[in-house]
């Protein structure tokens, strides 16, 4: 009997022991992740996410890491363009009354930069074709992943707002493309790293010089909401709400900001100054902008002025440490310059192209879009693929609805108006994969013709991509 019990018990004791052992074990895994057991013992694999080539396969898969892997398709590749089937395609359509008496066209290969055609005036009025340069001089002096920052230091109980130029900086936070850094995270970063119920507040926006409207603009343009002050600190541009613009964008920034922190428990006493930030300020918070590469691809695509502006001061900073109208347009020569862009005719005065006063030769911007395309330039990527594409997208969504149909999602181009001035700068494909440069604008075109014009010349763009203009 005595033994029965003792084997009952047994059987009881070991049904007990994989409960047991299971325990054991999740307990002891938890506790070698959270004391990183594996790492100091030596016995866990390499990161697959620091050390990928390191990973070995699962046990029974054989993978053969000598063969070469061939191209899904070669890259598409049409014959050298003839500049006669590129005449032919494009001179009926230019040859308008509506157009006027001044078109400058010009049309390359675009791989080479060589000129295939070229007609009309030698210097044209860009209009916003001329951020194509601005943006192309921004990444050759930044590169494509630079970020501008919008900061926060405190001396004391005094904080200062810093701009540092971030033209795509918003009050609240948004949503889309692309993701903006904003007042609202900035304060919400201000408000924990700070255990008080009030502050002072300056705001420092002194990035920039120089003046904030550019002489050369018509006098109407900031009254009539046509671009605002250009300046280091803005938010939302400087949009005032009830239309146009804020007479002093940098200090609605800093009010703007005043009450985010007052809706976080952080009360500003006193008035709100324009003060430099003192170099012995604690930096307490930041908030980075989009890269510039993600700021090209949207100032091209929606032909921001703004944003442009800012862009071309940050040129100008970054290349003669002037960070201003004149100071851009100067960065602006000297970038293009160096890259090989011929520069003879040119007048640049700022890097938007609301200036009339703006001159360019049309093969100076061919030869832009040709070196933005070129493999050695990687760096200048975005200014091809951030152009709006032709009935899809941007300044050109609702474009080339007339005209050949091909036109629609083979030509990329940015857009050009003033009135009396219309254009596109762009590439365009045609049927045969030939890639072209083109460049066409008209500075004089009839007060009552405008719409006309604009079509004319999206009807010769469609027409150089629906064209099989490859020499024979």
């Amino acid at each position: 009997m005595a033994l029965k019990e003792q084997s009952g018990r047994l059987r009881r004791v070991l049904s007990w022991v994989p409960e047991v052992l299971l325990v054991a074990a999740v307990a002891f895994s938890l506790v070698a992740a959270h004391l990183h057991l594996g790492a100091r013992w030596g016995l866990e694999g390499p990161d697959p996410a620091k050390q990928p080539a390191l990973v070995l396969p699962p046990e029974g898969l054989d993978l053969r890491l000598d063969q070469t892997v061939a191209p899904v398709a070669t890259p598409a590749s049409g014959p050298p363009g003839d500049p006669t089937a590129i005449r032919q395609a494009l001179a009926p359509r230019l040859n308008a009354p509506a157009l006027g008496k001044r078109v400058g066209v010009v049309v390359t290969d675009l791989s080479t930069g060589a000129v295939l055609w070229r007609t009309g005036p030698t210097t044209v009025t860009p209009a916003s074709t001329m951020k194509l340069l601005t943006s192309v001089a921004a990444l050759d002096v930044f590169g494509p992943e630079q970020r501008f920052s919008t900061a926060v230091v405190r001396t004391g109980a005094r904080l200062t707002l810093v701009g540092g130029g971030d033209p795509l900086l918003t009050g609240r936070r948004t949503r889309g493309y692309p993701q903006r850094a904003s007042l609202a995270e900035l304060a919400d970063k201000v408000a924990a790293a700070i255990h008080r119920r009030w502050v002072r507040l300056d705001y420092d926006a002194s990035l920039f010089s120089g003046p904030r409207i550019n002489p050369a603009w018509p006098s109407g343009y900031v009254p009539d909401g046509v671009v605002p002050p250009i300046t280091a600190l803005w938010d939302d541009e400087g949009h005032a709400p009830g239309g146009g613009f804020v007479a002093d964008p940098a200090r609605d920034a800093a009010t703007d900001f005043a009450a985010l922190l007052a809706k976080r428990g952080l009360k500003v006493r006193g008035p709100i100054r324009a003060h430099a930030a003192p170099t012995e300020a604690d930096p307490i918070a930041v908030v980075k902008s989009p890269p510039l590469s993600d700021i090209v691809s949207h100032l091209l695509a929606v032909s921001d002025n703004n944003a442009a502006e800012v862009v071309a001061h940050h040129v100008g900073q970054g290349v003669g440490g002037e960070g201003s109208f004149r100071g851009g347009a100067a960065g602006v020569r000297t970038v293009l310059a160096r890259l090989g862009v011929p520069m003879a005719g040119a007048r640049i005065v700022d890097g938007s192209g609301l200036a009339r006063v703006d001159r360019l030769d049309p093969a100076m911007l061919a030869a832009v879009l040709h070196i933005a395309a070129a493999e050695e330039h990687p760096r200048l990527r975005s200014v091809i693929t951030g152009m709006p594409v032709a009935g899809y997208s941007g300044s050109l969504t609702w474009r080339f609805d007339r005209g050949d149909p091909a036109g629609r999602g083979r030509v990329q181009a940015k857009t050009g108006t003033l009135t009396g001035v219309h254009g596109l700068a762009g590439v365009a494909t045609d049927v045969a994969g030939t890639s072209f440069g083109f460049v066409i604008i008209a500075d004089r075109v009839p007060a009552a013709k405008q719409l006309t014009a604009r079509i004319r010349i999206d009807q010769a763009a469609a027409a150089l991509a629906a064209c099989s203009c490859g020499a024979p």
